[in-house]
């Protein structure tokens, strides 16, 4: 059965195409920086959003059939996996994401769950082998459930604890079972409302011994991939413990974790945590712990997680830039945790939103890689720091400098006189010159 009828396999047009339904940026197998578009972008399909978001909200209910045909959940979630690689095959997107309840109704008890998850797990190989697709990472829902309403790792419930442990132990073993090159950890509700009832130590000493729990027994059935923590500050608890990059990168060297995670960044995430996407890219990248991105945005004037899709091609250039600069995806991609938009309801939009996400990306590539070339920002950089290659500075950067040293030098001087531009404004139109000159 062709689910999505009428809409045609989306191929590269070029930029003057009027067609939607063709890529004006993305040429999958076009030659930038020695590796194909595909192999830099590494494009993956959310299972959530695009496969079950109906388009509910807190003020109304759902927009969007995602019941594919079936009422039974085995054979829904069966029909949901074949519209789910046809829409790939159509969008020649390689790779996929999955909560381990997006690919299957939760039954009444773990038991039945499990056992969903063998059957679907199974189809989904069959499928994964017949369209030529593979999966970037897998991850638990342990964050739906009315269980862990007071979170799961997290919980104060031993019980829940638990459960928790025992649900992704199984999350992991159908993501090795096929082939997952990265396995995730979102705190969904790892955080506190109020303090008042809370004992933070206990709740991250908890989530850590979780952590390593499930990476010593993924390790041991065979995971070579890597793992990712991914940050977000708030939503659904007032405080989450992820909340940012910076905060992530604290709590693994607390716990001894750091060798073993590397970070998700999602944008949408960035924005809550009142940062930029570059920046929480560029921590990452500065400790050597970028892993792969949820490509989306958020809505600065807005205050939860909106997930839309990516267009903003100053935010794409400047995070292609930062994965450049770290050397590219190893395990991790693109992964598009986005939804349309409530009132873009169709089967038809699906594919133009994936288009213009796949699409403002590439562009970003495009322009990140003529920045690169350019040269000009980081020459800039470059020699706004020389100060510190000769002299009193080359001493402060090998180390060699003691404190009494520096003290005569400053004494010396008696004062700082002189000091370097930043040119902010020359830099930001250096950036507009290469995207639009």
């Amino acid at each position: 059965m062709e689910y999505y009828q009428g809409i045609p396999k989306i191929t590269y047009k070029g930029k003057d195409s009027k067609d939607p339904f063709s890529f004006k940026f993305y040429n999958p197998d076009e030659v930038i920086g020695g590796k194909t578009m595909r192999e830099h972008l590494r494009f993956a399909m959310s299972y959530w959003h695009t496969m079950c978001a109906e388009g509910v909200d807190m003020f109304g209910a759902g927009t969007s059939d995602k019941s594919y045909g079936a009422k039974d959940p085995v054979e829904q979630a069966k029909a949901k996996a074949d519209a789910a690689f046809e829409l790939m095959d159509k969008l020649d997107i390689d790779y996929f994401c999955f909560h381990d309840r997006d690919i299957v109704a939760e039954g009444e008890t773990l038991k039945e769950s499990n056992e969903r998850l063998d059957i679907i797990s199974a189809y989904i190989k069959d499928l994964m082998k017949k369209h030529n697709k593979k999966l970037l990472w897998g991850t638990a829902n342990c964050f739906g459930n009315k269980r862990y309403m007071h979170g799961a790792s997290t919980s104060p419930n031993a019980d829940v604890f638990a459960f928790t442990v025992a649900q992704i132990k199984k999350a992991v073993e159908i993501t090795v079972a096929l082939g997952g090159e990265g396995y995730v950890f979102w705190g969904g509700r790892e955080g506190y409302e109020t303090l008042l009832n809370t004992d933070m130590a206990k709740e991250q000493d908890n989530m850590a011994k979780m952590m390593r729990m499930v990476v010593d027994y993924a390790r041991s059935i065979g995971f070579k991939g890597d793992f990712y923590i991914e940050p977000k500050p708030k939503e659904p608890t007032k405080h989450q413990y992820d909340f940012d990059s910076a905060t992530c990168l604290a709590f693994l060297r607390k716990y001894g974790l750091d060798k073993d995670f590397k970070l998700n960044i999602e944008a949408n995430h960035a924005t809550l945590a009142s940062h930029t996407f570059q920046h929480e890219l560029r921590v990452a990248r500065d400790n050597g712990v970028f892993g792969s991105i949820d490509a989306n945005s958020g809505d600065p004037n807005l205050g939860w997680d909106t997930d839309q899709f990516p267009t903003n091609i100053y935010d794409t250039t400047l995070a292609m830039y930062e994965v450049i600069k770290a050397g590219g995806f190893v395990h991790g991609g693109l992964n598009f945790d986005a939804k349309t938009r409530r009132g873009s309801f169709t089967k038809e939009d699906i594919f133009l939103a994936y288009i213009a996400g796949m699409d403002a990306f590439a562009l970003g590539l495009r322009k990140a890689y003529t920045l690169i070339e350019d040269g000009r920002i980081d020459k800039f950089v470059e020699d706004r720091y020389s100060s510190y290659n000769t002299g009193i500075g080359k001493k402060i950067t090998d180390g060699s400098a003691t404190i009494e040293e520096l003290e005569a030098y400053a004494l010396k001087m008696g004062d700082v006189t002189t000091n370097t531009s930043g040119r902010q404004e020359y830099l930001e139109d250096v950036v507009n010159a290469v995207l639009f000159g």
